[in-house]
């Protein structure tokens, strides 16, 4: 196992990364990085960043090394302008204008480095009327559309974690936006801003359904669509033991092998009579009710019926398909997903555990060639 921080066996391996320490989306952008390679030196600041959990389980943090620095300290800015020069790549999540103010925003950074990538994350991107305000996952997701798809009509929407407006539409753009932009730097000298705001991110997301919306074939409303569990054969049933199986038997071929293995073929209304949707539901829970989680994954585990259980995040990594992948890693006694995508010819690998804040300081004082980062100089 290589040290981290250090360039990885990844295809990222000697692309440096520099963090600006934040929560969130730019900490899982970073993050994703160095599980492919690159060398990332994240920036935390003293006392810590809000809503912050025990850096020991913190694993958005594993594949980095940690510095600190006071940025109102009157050497702050120059120790990250330092840093800045040495990298190929800047994340940070201030708000719009707050960099600037600290003297490290993408003008001063270009003056040391013309080649580097400047990442901004933001929920609401760098312009418009909302971009100098406030903000998390949720509110991101609500005026984009996406967050009133979700959920059954009769409730309030429901609420998807952090993970579709956090990490999917902001840390995955992010991400393919600065890796993009370093393609560009490397061929041309040249540096870019990328500007990545969640609600562009999520925006982006639901383009499909933009297209099924604009043909006519997407209902703009909750639990009336063939994908948002409006459909009886595209969601999620409850079992004998009160849990839960999915169900995406879309195509005939898939859909006759799912009610073949129900028991119920010679029982159901035909499926694509809309107005006979709650009945073939009802039929369907009802024979779902009959036995347990497990009992039907047996029933279905070696079929192309679409239906796999629901699991906890607890029984996730011992489920026999996910075990088989590695698809799940434990690293310093965390079990926790392994680095994706998989590489053939440079794979990806969890180097370490999550950075203690300030532990990288000497060896990133020596590797990257700024003494600047050791109060005593030494």
């Amino acid at each position: 196992m290589t040290v981290a921080g250090t360039p990885g066996r990844g295809p990222l391996g000697g692309v440096r990364v520099v963090e600006l320490a934040g929560i969130g989306p730019g900490p899982f952008a970073a993050m994703l990085l160095g599980d492919l390679g690159a060398d990332v030196v994240r920036v935390d600041r003293p006392g810590g960043t809000a809503l912050g959990i025990d850096p020991a389980y913190d694993v958005t943090n594993r594949n980095k090394r940690s510095v600190i620095v006071d940025l109102k300290a009157e050497d702050g800015p120059d120790t990250v302008l330092d840093l800045a020069e040495r990298a190929d790549i800047l994340i940070e999540g201030y708000r719009p204008a707050v960099a600037e103010r600290l003297g490290i925003g993408p003008e001063a950074c270009h003056a040391r480095n013309p080649r580097l990538v400047y990442g901004r994350m933001t929920g609401w991107g760098q312009q418009g009327p909302l971009a100098p305000r406030a903000g998390h996952d949720i509110a991101y997701l609500a005026p984009t559309g996406v967050l009133g798809m979700i959920g059954d009509p009769d409730e309030p929407p429901a609420v998807p974690a952090n993970l579709l407006g956090d990490y999917a539409g902001g840390s995955l753009y992010l991400v393919v936006g600065v890796l993009a932009a370093l393609h560009h730097a490397r061929a041309t000298g040249t540096g870019q801003v990328v500007d990545a705001a969640i609600v562009d991110g999520a925006a982006h997301l639901a383009t499909m359904i933009h297209g099924m919306l604009a043909a006519g074939s997407w209902q703009d409303r909750r639990g009336a669509n063939l994908l948002d569990g409006g459909c009886p054969f595209y969601g999620t049933y409850e079992t004998a033991d009160g849990r839960y199986m999915a169900v995406g038997a879309l195509e005939q071929q898939f859909y006759d092998e799912f009610t073949a293995l129900l028991g119920i073929a010679d029982q159901l209304p035909d499926r694509w009579d809309l107005a006979r949707w709650d009945e073939l539901r009802e039929t369907v829970a009802a024979r779902f009710r009959t036995r347990t989680r497990d009992e039907w994954t047996a029933v279905f585990a070696s079929s192309d019926a679409c239906v796999a259980p629901v699991l906890s995040l607890r029984e996730a990594p011992h489920h026999p398909h996910l075990a088989a992948r590695g698809t799940f890693t434990e690293a310093d006694g965390i079990t926790q997903p392994a680095p994706a995508p998989r590489f053939s010819a440079t794979p990806a690998s969890v180097r370490g555990g999550p950075a203690r804040p300030g532990d990288g300081t000497a060896d990133v004082a020596r590797d990257w060639g700024i003494p600047r980062l050791l109060k005593d100089g030494r």
